[in-house]
């Protein structure tokens, strides 16, 4: 039992607090008039205090000595308005501090360190020396005393709330020993500035205390103080038990936790880690069928995991290794349908169009049927944007009921990407091809590799030449990847690929794939995709799906001709969204959710058409040829004009590039040395200072198929005779006039169509390009193979 004798606050009763006007200061002991100033910082110094006071010696060193040379070693401490003491000017000094006795002064490692004991408060009446040592002249105000009753009850308040703390904070506790050691509890004064001392307020609060002399007045902002002091100890005690128990609880769960394993494992019940994993990997083992390499490391792993700690580093690194090992499907395959009916149903349903790309999927399947298996193949869809290579990969997965896994290639600069991380590594990881084959679960997945022409490198490898063995049907059956350091058949996986162009694909990457292209889709076929694929996917995304929001087929074909001309289908999907956004806002405002779009809502919905149905330029030195770009087909008008006749002089500009320019200047050459058997004045290019020009100035070009349509266009300015019908043309031309083959036909083709250009001139060794096109391509138009430039000038011209 605590003794109440031990207990300074405990120990008194609330009636031997007296309240009395006058404060006891030393046995009446008489203080200087003069006093040498110490400057105080964080807080004032009260009278009823006795604390250390630590300072550096520098500044304050003179000062100590004349302290120590006075009789009664009194000094003053007084608050500063500055936080760097040494720099405190006279003005920053408060007015009232408080006399202190200084007791024991040591001097160690550059600080001055004293005891100082609070005497009583004091008044600065004058400066005696404005610097270092401060000397003033002083004066000791005496306290004014209130009525004896109230200051009774402020004095039992102030007593009672400091019981209250004294529990919460054991310092509290040894410090008031040592007041009630040095002043009678029945000093109303002493008591105020002892509660004041103990609080943590701010500087002017406590300062503001120490001014006060009514003693009333001064109890009155003390309780005020302390009762705050108070909710605060009561809160961090409330926080420091909440943190207690929590940890204690944490604690009693652990090793209760602890216990009942221990039980569990001696009753047979339970298991430990390590030996759960071996027999969770040992389960996995069982089901797999393993080569045997695999299975020799694979034992010798699981042998080290069986001896290692389950705390250890090296046991988190063991069993991870494991992890993945036993979970790859070592041998496990699915089932391929290979019914060419099945096939073709799934590609029809899946995509309108592409019968071309159709065909050669269906042949592949078919060669696949006949071997009884897909295995070894790596195809490599190539077309522009939105045109539906990565829908296709994923029909074809359908149709083969294989599991399907996309992986994007486009930015990747790491070969630890493809090959995985070596395991001396912190954090390694295996490769993105052995987590695909995780994932899927067989393997035989269809891994659809996407953006491979964007592919990168960079100080960490390049993952283009780590693809080399991935996408090499005699060297991917025993693939290694740096993590797993084992071999695993990649063989049996369809690899399917997709790019926008064949120019950043490194030539012996691109080998060792089937390339089957994509030219993109004309207005019939975007308008069929729209009407069964689209119109109803955006319906259900925007909640309209249930109601009766039709759309005409002459809407669908506005949309497409006049704000989704590309060669792929996902402006048109933007544009379709948008009508359907407008259409939402209508149907929430109240209108009926049964209408119809037609063409005249189109231009509401959409504004004003981006492409008109402008026609192909037609004058004197314009023609129209066919240019290839990573995002399909387009029509170029190029135009040729005579600047002056002043001197002989050639100028072409459109930001060509140096193939492009190499053409033009072919091309002039070759009509101004012809122009005569081409029925032009021999002498107009002597002094005519022509210009050619390709519009569309911001977009780069480059490339010689261009060849015969910039030839034309000089011809044409140089006869003053322009083309006499709707015509368009594409072809390199030689200097002797040899019309050579170009890319890109079947892009070059629908974008004539797409233009409504239904005239064509190819070079003749495109013949069979343009052959091999669907009937639905080809149907309407009127093509002209051409093999000397001189073919091209009797089609033009009739000549």
């Amino acid at each position: 039992m605590r003794d109440e004798r031990d207990d300074p606050v405990n120990g008194m009763d609330e009636d031997d607090v007296a309240t009395s006007g006058t404060e006891l200061v030393l046995s009446n002991e008489l203080l200087p008039t003069t006093l040498y100033l110490l400057p105080v910082v964080e807080r004032p110094f009260f009278p009823a205090q006795n604390i250390p006071v630590l300072m550096n010696d520098g500044p304050w060193m003179e000062t100590m000595q004349a302290i120590g040379n006075a009789p009664q070693h009194v000094a003053g401490l007084v608050l500063v308005n500055n936080d760097d003491p040494e720099q405190s000017s006279v003005d920053d000094f408060q007015v009232i501090g408080t006399a202190v006795r200084v007791h024991q002064p040591m001097r160690n490692a550059g600080k001055i360190q004293f005891i100082a004991e609070g005497l009583r408060r004091f008044r600065i009446v004058r400066w005696l020396s404005r610097q270092a040592p401060y000397l003033v002249q002083v004066e000791y105000p005496e306290d004014v005393p209130g009525p004896e009753d109230e200051m009774r009850a402020y004095a039992i308040a102030i007593f009672n709330t400091l019981k209250e703390l004294v529990p919460l904070n054991p310092l509290y506790s040894e410090e008031l020993k040592f007041f009630l050691s040095r002043f009678n509890p029945h000093e109303s004064s002493a008591l105020t500035d002892f509660a004041a001392s103990l609080t943590t307020s701010s500087a002017a609060e406590l300062q503001e205390v120490l001014e006060t002399l009514p003693v009333l007045e001064r109890m009155r902002q003390v309780l005020v103080l302390i009762k705050k002091e108070l909710e605060v100890a009561r809160l961090q005690s409330h926080i420091h038990r909440q943190v207690e128990e929590k940890m204690t609880e944490q604690q009693r769960n652990f090793f209760l936790r602890e216990q009942l394993k221990a039980i569990q494992q001696e009753l047979g019940l339970a298991k430990d880690d390590r030996t759960a994993d071996l027999e969770r990997f040992q389960e996995r083992i069982d089901a797999l069928t393993l080569p045997e390499a695999v299975a020799a490391r694979i034992g010798d792993e699981m042998q080290k995991l069986s001896v290692l700690e389950s705390g250890s580093p090296e046991y988190a690194v063991t069993r991870n290794y494991l992890d993945l090992a036993t979970d790859l499907p070592w041998g496990r395959l699915s089932d391929d349908n290979l019914d060419l009916e099945h096939a073709r149903r799934t590609l029809d349903r899946d995509h309108d169009g592409l019968e071309d790309v159709k065909a050669r999927i269906l042949e592949f399947l078919a060669v696949g049927n006949l071997k009884g298996e897909v295995a070894g193949s790596i195809l490599l869809l190539v077309g522009p944007p939105g045109v539906g290579k990565t829908s296709i990969g994923r029909s074809v997965a359908d149709t083969l009921g294989r599991a399907f896994y996309r992986l994007s290639l486009g930015g990747m600069r790491d070969e630890a990407e493809i090959k995985g991380h070596r395991r001396t590594y912190i954090g390694a990881m295996p490769g993105k091809f052995l987590q695909a084959i995780r994932e899927a679960g067989v393997s035989n997945p269809v891994i659809m590799l996407d953006e491979i022409d964007k592919i990168g490198a960079s100080f960490s490898g390049d993952p283009a030449s780590a693809l080399l063995e991935v996408l090499d049907p005699e060297q991917n059956q025993d693939f290694l990847d740096h993590y797993l350091d084992l071999r695993f058949d990649l063989s049996r996986v369809l690899f399917i690929c997709t790019a926008n162009q064949l120019d950043t694909i490194p030539a012996p990457l691109l080998d060792r794939m089937e390339v089957i292209r994509l030219s993109g889709y004309i207005t019939q076929e975007k308008m069929a995709i729209a009407r069964h694929h689209l119109w109803p996917r955006l319906l259900a995304r925007s909640g309209l799906a249930r109601s009766g929001v039709r759309i005409t087929d002459g809407a669908i074909r506005a949309v497409v001709e006049g704000y989704a001309r590309e060669a792929g289908v996902r402006t048109l999907e933007k544009r379709l969204g948008q009508i359907l956004r407008k259409v939402a806002v209508q149907v929430v405002g109240g209108a009926s959710r049964k209408m119809s779009i037609g063409v005249r809502q189109v231009e509401e919905y959409l504004g004003k058409p981006v492409f008109g149905k402008d026609k192909p330029f037609a004058g004197k030195g314009v023609v129209t040829g066919l240019a290839w770009t990573a995002m399909g087909g387009v029509t170029l008008n190029i135009e040729a004009t005579l600047v002056h006749s002043a001197n002989r002089g050639f100028r072409h500009t459109g930001q060509l590039g140096d193939v492009m320019r190499e053409s033009a200047e072919i091309a002039y050459s070759y009509i101004a040395a012809h122009l005569k058997a081409f029925q032009g004045d021999p002498a107009f290019f002597d002094k005519a200072f022509v210009h050619l020009h390709v519009p569309e100035g911001a977009t780069p070009k480059d490339g010689p198929s261009a060849g015969i349509t910039m030839a034309s266009a000089l011809l044409s300015l140089a006869r003053g005779e322009r083309i006499r019908r709707p015509l368009a043309m594409t072809g390199e031309l030689t200097l002797t006039g040899r019309v050579l083959p170009v890319g890109g036909i079947r892009e070059k083709v629908i974008a004539a169509r797409r233009s409504r250009v239904h005239e064509l001139i190819l070079p003749e060794a495109n013949r069979g390009d343009f052959e091999e096109l669907p009937d639905y391509i080809r149907e309407g138009l009127t093509v002209h193979f051409a093999s000397r430039y001189p073919q091209v000038v009797d089609i033009l011209f009739g000549d």
